[in-house]
């Protein structure tokens, strides 16, 4: 527990991270790769490179010395953060390294204003809040490795099918080299991939959601070719997937995690809402919903940018067709020749309305534009907050957009 004069510096520094904050953890990654390169092998190169880590661990830094004095309210986030550190392998030891280094750019940032008494206090936080994650972590290890078909660590897949699902998607159905059970997941849950392409220093890690529903002998994911545009290179893992790897290879995979999942509860109307490979967790919970025969009434909306970008429509036409319970709507940016979708352009809420209920259980997933546009129409119409569930492909970012929209 701290002192209530470490909570009272933590709290006033609050301000103070409000602006600097993304300039300390920018120097922070800076500071702690230069100091432990072995750790590059752990975090994703480019969303170092775009700037999403460094926001994303100010928001968090942000969050923990917002709450110092009732850690307990941020647990969900917490748990949301070390389900993605249990996938990638992040370790106890780790803590100290980072703690050392977080501290380290904020004297480097701060100066003089970082006084020995702000650094303590800054210290003993961290020392808490690790705990924290730290005994989280030890649990979910646990989890993962004594269910039934777990394992720790990585463990070796073989590529049993690779399916070109549409232009820029491919699904790899994966099956275990040692032939032995699998672990269970939950519709829209994730396993993480390790690979090192050739000519690669370091292995890369990627999360990657589950595109089938549970209970088959094969995880399924369906990944989206990363291709260079201007002022951002291939992505390295996605190119390297869809280029070099085939059926037969192998793959190392860590246990299925993840905190974005269906709550199969409710018996509500259920709304799916996905924007390109957004799809990939809205399937898994779509077949899930439809298989447990429940006879929820389910609308699954989903916007590409063309017919050619579109993955897994025949596959969705089947579900639509042969369950009464299902509605399906396509939306595509622009419609090329002979292609027919449901609308083009965007969603707005007028077409929203006309084809779904306020009253349902909303889920969606895409890009950030895409995801800030529904989250944004979904809270004009009065949708309660708790109604509304949504998945990040990569770091945590905010949904609210910084003008008041």
């Amino acid at each position: 527990m701290l002192d209530a004069k470490t909570i009272e510096i933590i709290k006033s520094t609050v301000p103070v991270l409000e602006v600097h904050g993304e300039t300390i953890t920018k120097k922070f990654y800076e500071t702690m790769f230069k100091n432990h390169p072995e750790l590059l092998n752990i975090f994703n190169h480019a969303n170092q490179r775009q700037g999403k880590q460094p926001t994303a661990l100010a928001n968090a830094v942000y969050a923990a010395a917002a709450h110092i004095d009732r850690l307990e309210e941020i647990l969900p986030v917490v748990r949301g953060i070390a389900q993605k550190h249990r996938a990638l392998g992040i370790m106890p030891e780790h803590y100290p390294i980072v703690g050392e280094n977080l501290l380290a750019a904020i004297k480097m940032v701060l100066g003089d204003a970082a006084t020995d008494e702000i650094l303590e206090a800054w210290g003993k936080a961290y020392g808490v809040i690790a705990d924290v994650f730290i005994s989280t972590e030890a649990e979910m290890y646990k989890e993962a490795e004594q269910q039934k078909g777990g394992w720790r660590g990585f463990r070796r897949f073989v590529v049993d099918r690779k399916v070109k699902e549409s232009e820029v998607i491919t699904s790899f159905y994966l099956k275990p080299e040692d032939g032995g059970e699998i672990a269970p997941y939950k519709p829209g849950q994730y396993i993480t991939v390790r690979v090192k392409p050739e000519g690669q220093e370091f292995t890369h890690l990627r999360h990657y959601s589950l595109s089938a529903a549970p209970g088959q002998p094969f995880y399924r994911i369906s990944v989206k070719r990363e291709d260079a545009v201007e002022g951002q290179p291939a992505g390295i893992v996605s190119t390297y997937l869809h280029e070099r790897i085939g059926e037969g290879d192998v793959l190392e995979l860590s246990a299925p995690a993840g905190d974005f999942t269906l709550d199969q509860s409710q018996q509500i109307p259920l709304v799916l809402l996905s924007g390109g490979v957004g799809l990939t967790p809205m399937i898994s919970m779509l077949e899930t919903a439809l298989q447990s025969g429940s006879g929820r009434e389910i609308v699954y909306i989903h916007a590409a940018r063309s017919g050619r970008h579109h993955a897994m429509k025949e596959h969705v036409d089947e579900l639509t067709r042969t369950h009464d319970n299902l509605r399906s709507y396509f939306i595509y940016e622009t419609a090329e020749a002979g292609e027919t979708p449901d609308k083009t352009g965007y969603i707005d809420l007028p077409w929203l309305k006309s084809v779904t209920d306020a009253g349902s259980d909303f889920y969606f997933c895409g890009p950030l534009p895409f995801m800030k546009a529904i989250n944004r129409v979904l809270k004009e119409w009065g949708v309660p907050g708790e109604r509304i569930h949504f998945e990040f492909f990569g770091p945590a970012d905010s949904l609210e957009d910084t003008m008041s929209k």
